[in-house]
């Protein structure tokens, strides 16, 4: 039974240091285990929707997960420049955050949503506060998953964090960035770009995509689906990114034309083979008008849709240690395991056997 137990640390207040307590997650007869911690910065005039998305995935009590999880959930902190200063945000109202940058240069992750007037016109001075920067210099070195969400960027890549390396920031601004950082490889086509120990996401809502790829990386695909669940989105977008994102099952919802029964029917029979007349007979439809149904539905095809949830019935046997490729493309039903990779590989940008090395539970 894990209970959580105070570890003193301390916070500006007003100038004084104070004792607080930074939660511990412990296990009857196990050493405890710290939480990891996530900073995310504000700043005066940010935007609140990206520091939303942030404080959603990693600063909400996780009941749901119940025996899903087998690490402590996130603490998170929001911090500023000058903690305890009321921070004006688009929209009229202000926000406070209670840590300051020697807090965010101590997190395990770094997330930083926007830096201000970074965009304000080729050739413009950058917003990037000095403290900012040496606090994710500081970070980085040691060893912080430093993350950005859109103009993020601009933030790293002044910390030099960015340079020699792929990165991506929302389009509009990627001229911007290249022109500022030309050390930096900026590719604008992607949703996020994962080095590992650095992160940047494209526009506001990618940081929804890379916050949960985040989430996966720690604690696998199904932790990952139940948080897109709550938040109400799909953890993958389907668009040929070349990134390393999750091809999720979305739920189906009951309609009137037969379109949505045929796809829940297909989620109960992805070991058999499926054609469209199938699934049009699922529906109760002639091909060609289910094909124009589903279509106008889903943006995509039927038979593309039914390879994208193949996929993601794989990714959770592929972390497990049970079954060979061979065995997991048969399970899915692909007709052979050459025909899996080769999906797997244009959809997820890597192999099967890569992802399980990577994401794998108990896997060697």
């Amino acid at each position: 039974m894990a209970e959580p137990i105070a570890e003193p640390t301390t916070e500006p207040n007003g100038g004084d240091r104070v004792a607080r307590s930074r939660p511990v997650a412990v296990t009857i007869g196990r050493r405890p285990e710290p939480v990891h911690d996530v900073a995310v910065y504000a700043f005066e005039g940010m935007a609140p929707f990206e520091l939303g998305v942030v404080v959603e995935v990693f600063g909400l009590a996780r009941p749901e997960l119940g025996g899903l999880l087998a690490a402590p959930w996130y603490g998170l902190k929001v911090c500023a420049d000058r903690p305890g200063t009321a921070l004006d945000a688009v929209g009229g109202f202000a926000l406070t955050a209670r840590h300051g940058l020697d807090d965010l240069a101590a997190a395990d992750t770094v997330v930083i949503p926007g830096v201000r007037n970074a965009f304000s016109g080729v050739g413009a001075p950058g917003g990037v506060s000095p403290g900012l920067v040496e606090a994710l210099r500081t970070a980085h070195e040691r060893g912080a998953r430093i993350v950005s969400i859109c103009s993020g960027a601009f933030a790293l890549a002044a910390a030099g964090l960015l340079d020699g390396k792929e990165a991506t920031t929302h389009w509009r601004y990627a001229e911007l960035l290249q022109q500022r950082y030309p050390r930096v490889r900026v590719n604008p086509d992607v949703l996020y770009v994962d080095h590992g120990d650095v992160l940047t996401s494209a526009g506001s809502a990618a940081g929804i995509d890379l916050c949960l790829h985040l989430v996966r990386r720690d604690h696998g695909a199904k932790v990952a689906n139940s948080v897109a669940r709550r938040f109400v989105v799909a953890p993958h977008r389907d668009g040929g990114q070349a990134q390393f994102i999750e091809a999720a099952v979305r739920p189906v919802e009951e309609d009137e034309d037969g379109v949505a029964r045929s796809m829940q029917w297909a989620l109960d029979h992805l070991s058999e083979p499926l054609t469209v007349s199938a699934l049009a007979r699922a529906a109760r439809m002639s091909d060609r008008s289910y094909l124009r149904h589903f279509t106008a539905r889903n943006g995509t095809s039927p038979m593309r849709w039914v390879v994208t949830q193949r996929i993601a019935a794989g990714l959770a046997l592929l972390e497990t240690p049970e079954g060979t490729v061979e065995e997991i493309a048969a399970a899915v039903g692909f007709e052979s395991a050459a025909t899996f990779r080769h999906h797997f590989g244009r959809v997820m940008r890597t192999s099967p056997t890569a992802y399980r090395r990577s994401f794998g539970r108990g896997v060697a």
